[in-house]
């Protein structure tokens, strides 16, 4: 008889599923002890039957060929039954052996039966017969059939003893063996419970760790999206504005014959280009501005303000920009130094498109254990209420705000911004620092 599994109700059929590496790991323990149980059933069975088989045929009974055959199709019934479950929880057939599960199990009780009418030697083929009955059927209705068929156990033994009273050796060995299949098969159903809520547990494990890493993985993308916004906003965007403004400039210059102030111009829109470049290729690396490599802060901040200056003077308009500081200048975290270069450089790059100003100040303040930014302009002001959107306007503008307040954030600073229509602006950052 092949070790092949129990017939099993909807909710034990097709033994224990193991999905994956991970569940077949964690279940291996209580898998190969469901799978001996299964394999001495069966090999139990098989050697029952056959002993009886063999004994009957012994007798020299004048039906015994009757018998015989009786054994052969029980045989085939329950190898056909065990090998067609077999199948179908492994998925290699569309038959599902559950809905003729109990009229299986009829039809090999009914056999059992009818071989102990004709023997007492298929008596002990019961106790095999008790593990199905306690797979397939209710308990209740399983503990009736089983005390029916010890019941019949023992009036087989009585009658072949041919005694007046059955011997008590009759009665307590089948009373003993049904107890203790009752309680092996309790057993088994209670350590496959146990290997399916192990299963269960692990599949849900599984599926938490794939939608933890799918979401990782999105707000790694959104992260990277946003990084990179912030910074095509904020070097990039405000470099081809330049170029854009620049480039008219020189234009006007050359129709205008000045061509050594066109020259001039289209100079610095090679110059900018070239800075540019060399911004997109630093932070598509991840690496900070090249503004800032081997230079400090403060250094950096004052050639700002010049470009800025030289600029606005090219593009034809009149802007004085002047850096002040307060108190000893630091040596920042990197992070935070990158910050405030990129919020500088996105203010002022505002003052010389929008503000209209003649003036504009960056003034930073050392102050221990935080460093603060103002940026301060003399142009026309806004309603900060109405700028930088969580979408800003369609042709990309309305970003600069909600990019630096994101950008701030990231470090726990804080930014605020002061303006009104006719009033200027302050842009004033905060952002904590470690002492030195």
């Amino acid at each position: 008889m092949p070790a092949t599994p129990l017939p099993q109700p909807p909710e034990v059929c097709g033994g224990i599923p193991t999905r994956g590496p991970l569940n077949a790991l964690e279940n291996a323990s209580s898998a190969a002890i469901l799978r001996v149980l299964r394999v001495t059933l069966h090999t139990g069975f098989a050697l029952l039957l056959a002993v009886g088989l063999v004994r009957m045929l012994m007798s020299g009974g004048a039906l015994r060929w009757v018998w015989a055959a009786a054994a052969v199709v029980l045989a085939a019934l329950y190898l056909a039954g065990t090998v067609l479950e077999k199948r179908h929880a492994e998925g290699r057939t569309v038959v599902d052996p559950r809905r003729y599960s109990v009229l299986w199990l009829g039809l090999v009780t009914a056999l059992w039966a009818f071989l102990l009418a004709g023997s007492a030697d298929f008596a002990w083929l019961a106790f095999p017969i008790f593990f199905l009955h306690l797979h397939l059927l209710p308990r209740r209705g399983a503990l009736l059939a089983i005390g029916l068929m010890t019941a019949a156990v023992i009036g087989s033994q009585w009658a072949a003893s041919g005694s007046p009273v059955p011997h008590a050796a009759a009665v307590v060995g089948p009373v003993l063996g049904a107890i203790f299949s009752v309680i092996t098969g309790l057993a088994y159903a209670a350590l496959y419970r146990e290997a399916e809520n192990q299963r269960r547990a692990a599949d849900e494990l599984r599926r938490t760790r794939e939608e933890l890493a799918r979401s990782q993985h999105e707000a790694g993308v959104l992260a990277e999206r946003e990084r990179l916004a912030r910074e095509i906003h904020d070097t990039l965007a405000q470099g081809l504005s330049s170029i854009v403004l620049l480039g008219r400039a020189a234009g006007q210059s050359l129709a205008e014959g000045d061509s050594a102030t066109a020259a001039a111009r289209l100079a610095l829109v090679q110059q900018t280009a070239a800075d540019n470049l060399s911004e997109a290729r630093s932070f598509v690396r991840g690496l900070s501005s090249p503004q800032l490599e081997g230079t400090t802060l403060v250094e950096a901040l004052d050639r700002l303000c010049g470009r800025t200056e030289t600029d606005a003077a090219a593009a034809g308009v009149s802007l004085r920009c002047r850096l002040e500081v307060d108190g000893e200048p630091q040596d920042l975290p990197q992070p935070a130094r990158v910050a405030l270069l990129r919020a500088a450089q996105a203010s002022l790059a505002n003052v010389r498109e929008h503000a209209r100003a003649s003036t504009a100040v960056v003034s930073v303040a050392f102050l221990g254990n935080e460093v603060t930014m103002d940026v301060y302009d003399d142009g026309r002001g806004f309603d900060p209420g109405a700028a930088g959107g969580a979408a800003g306007a369609a042709d990309g503008s309305g970003f600069g705000l909600r990019s630096l307040r994101e950008r701030v954030a990231a470090l726990n600073g804080t930014l605020a911004v002061e303006s009104a229509p006719g009033e200027g602006t302050v842009v004033a950052i905060r952002l904590p620092v470690e002492e030195p």
